[in-house]
């Protein structure tokens, strides 16, 4: 039984959940600083305020579960440290195309991040990645750009 309780604080579902379920709390704490309805319709603190209830309802039924597993599983699951590192090397590139968007402009660093994504971590061939990068940029354009005249932060190429 130590054993799984070990194992259940080392669980990456366990430690993510009550992160998650931390920041769901104060993302609805500080919505409820806001209106939450106005005369126009739903304010600034309407879609914080259920995305905050959310996050915790949802992270909380993630450490439930982690739970559940430690208590009933005989061997307990390890973290597993390589997809660690891919889910923080996908934040990392994210967090990399949101600085260089500006610079770069929204079309080509999303098709960069597409074909990254799809090419290094889903490992597929360059000619889906390459066709999956493309399709979604212009896709991208078409419905929010065209279609709903919204405008993308804009690179040296105008894209």
């Amino acid at each position: 039984m130590l054993s799984n309780k070990r194992s259940m604080l080392i669980n990456g579902n366990f430690i993510s959940g009550l992160v998650l379920a931390a920041l769901g709390s104060y993302i609805f704490t500080q919505a409820l600083n806001w209106d939450y309805m106005t005369i126009e319709g739903p304010g600034p603190g309407f879609f914080p305020y259920w995305y905050g209830l959310a996050m915790v309802f949802l992270s909380l039924l993630l450490v439930a579960s982690a739970i559940l597993e430690a208590r009933t599983s005989e061997n307990p699951k390890t973290v597993n440290w390589s997809e660690v590192g891919r889910a923080l090397s996908a934040w990392l590139l994210f967090s990399l195309s949101v600085f260089l968007m500006k610079y770069l402009g929204f079309l080509i660093v999303l098709s960069a991040l597409t074909w990254f994504v799809i090419k290094f971590m889903y490992q597929q061939n360059q000619k889906i990645a390459i066709t999956t990068a493309i399709g979604i940029s212009v896709g991208f354009y078409f419905i929010f750009a065209y279609a709903l005249q919204l405008n993308f932060p804009v690179g040296p190429l105008g894209l």
